[in-house]
């Protein structure tokens, strides 16, 4: 796949230093306030709602739905919009030159404020994870967006969609089967799909053309990972496959999708000194701890840790190499500890972020197979296959929401029809309301506020849906979509350059098609 974002990208969010109105809505939330789903099923608030009207039929005409936590699952937008394994005038399998979904339309959005969504189990903030997850899944359903990061209220002209894809890991671990009861509970039949039973369907798929299938590696987050998602479903996978479920190694990685966004918390900018927030792997974190004993094995660019080089307790990795050398040395590691036998063979790339860096994470396990100690042995050459399958979910999920679709008779006919109604939104604090905390930068969260709110305010909008825009995200992470994604760049263009929903952008905010 390559390096598609080579260095990390500095999200900027634009965020207005003004108060302005649109933060709550009377009569919902505080104590004992009800659920996101009881106040969309009973139409209680302004500020979370679903016109179920237009859910009585559904059209083919209508775009898609794809959300993640932050960026990243452009990767799976980007999988979808060009993949080629039916034949368009069939359905049938087998490519046809043309991409499956060539003639679809999409509606993106980016919960970036909100992330990384993989920390939120280690906070012990699961049940506001969900909550966010089914916000993500209301503003598709709905028709409100706000049009810039100031503007002095919202509209109600967005779309409806025809089906949703939870393009994060952490968020289908989490909430995929909330997902589905809400939307029995409101009655709205659309197909729903996530990117975890896919990326496990993929890898026990490559189990079965090996004569000796050996450990499944699992790069995700934290949260993915403690939720045992991807151990479930290669199980699950498996056994309706027929064959033995084969074992398991995960490696929950804490910062290395953040600092691929650049959160301040996991990497600091070039010209920034250290922040003391660090939340990064470190000698004293538990969550992932850097062990002294392993300097060796983890080889780590001094370029790219911040701290004393002589004393690994200060150490602040501070690179986005660093941190994959950490995850694949931990990961291996761990697998050589437990006294498995079991070469990893396949590895699924359970983050839409980590695709971004397949080449660097294959050449990081390369090096560890031959790593060799100062007295001649080499501790995991047999635990690494000569050869790694490495998983993209992406692929299988589009494969999978095609052929829902299918079924449905709900793939869109008309010729020439692509992108012509893409939409593409991203969440930036609110800065009308007053409980909002937003680091010294003024670009994002602080970290205690971020993880530390509580599900059932639902009289707070502490983000924003906007039109993505130049104000919304930084000039490194466009010109990665530009050169790695060409497909979302013509959507995403074409979307600020020729949609109503951005039309109150000025001309410097749009993000156009001649760069």
């Amino acid at each position: 796949m390559g390096n598609r974002w080579r260095t990390a990208p500095w999200i900027a969010l634009g965020i207005a230093a003004v108060l302005l109105e649109g933060c709550t809505s009377a009569g919902v939330g505080g104590p004992g306030a009800a659920s996101i789903v009881d106040v969309v099923e009973h139409g209680s608030s302004d500020l979370f709602s679903v016109p179920m009207e237009r859910y009585r039929a559904l059209e083919a005409q209508r775009p898609i739905g794809v959300f993640d936590s932050g960026i990243g699952g452009l990767t799976v937008l980007d999988e979808i919009a060009t993949i080629d394994r039916f034949d368009n005038r069939t359905h049938a399998p087998g490519a046809d030159g043309r991409p499956d979904f060539e003639n679809e339309s999409f509606i993106y959005l980016g919960d970036q404020a909100n992330m990384p969504y993989g920390n939120y189990p280690s906070e012990n903030r699961v049940d506001f994870l969900k909550e966010l997850i089914l916000k993500d899944v209301v503003f598709l359903l709905g028709d409100r967006y706000w049009p810039s990061s100031s503007a002095a209220a919202p509209r109600r002209d967005k779309p409806p969609v025809k089906a949703i894809v939870i393009a994060c890991n952490t968020a289908t671990a989490y909430g995929l089967e909330d997902v589905h009861l809400a939307l029995e509970r409101w009655g709205i039949p659309i197909f729903t799909v996530g990117v975890v039973a896919a990326g496990a369907d993929g890898a026990v798929e490559a189990l079965r053309g090996m004569e000796a299938p050996g450990a499944v590696a699992v790069m995700a987050t934290v949260g993915t990972c403690r939720s045992e998602g991807y151990v479930r479903e290669i199980l699950r996978s498996s056994e309706a496959a027929r064959i033995e479920a084969p074992q398991v190694v995960q490696q929950g990685s804490l910062g290395l999708a953040g600092a691929i966004e650049g959160s301040p918390e996991f990497i600091a900018p070039p010209d920034a000194a250290a922040s003391a927030a660090y939340r990064g792997p470190a000698v004293g974190n538990p969550e992932a701890p850097i062990d002294p004993s392993l300097i060796p094995e983890y080889a780590f660019d001094p370029q790219g840790i911040l701290g004393d080089r002589d004393d690994p307790a200060t150490w602040r990795l501070n690179s986005i190499d660093n941190y994959i050398s950490y995850d694949t040395t931990s990961l291996v590691e761990g697998h050589r500890s437990s006294g498995s036998t079991e070469p990893i063979r396949t590895v699924i790339l359970g983050c839409t972020h980590f695709p971004f860096y397949q080449d660097e994470i294959e050449a990081s396990f390369g090096r560890l197979r031959e790593l060799r100690t100062p007295d001649g042995e080499a501790p995991y050459r047999d635990l690494i296959a000569d050869e790694i399958v490495f998983i993209d979910p992406a692929e299988l999920t589009a494969v999978q929401l095609y052929e829902a679709l299918s079924d449905r008779g709900l793939l869109e006919a008309a010729l020439g029809a692509a992108g012509t109604a893409d939409e593409f939104y991203i969440s930036v604090p609110n800065p009308s309301c007053p409980e909002v905390e937003l680091r010294p930068d003024g670009l994002g969260f602080t970290y205690e506020f971020k993880y530390g709110r509580v599900p059932g305010q639902l009289d707070r909008e502490y983000v924003r849906r906007v039109p993505m825009s130049r104000d919304s995200l930084d000039e490194g992470v466009l010109e990665s979509i530009r050169t790695s994604m060409p497909a979302v760049w013509d959507r995403l263009t074409r979307f600020s350059s020729h949609s109503p929903r951005c039309a109150d952008l000025p001309d410097q905010a749009r993000i156009g098609a001649a760069e």
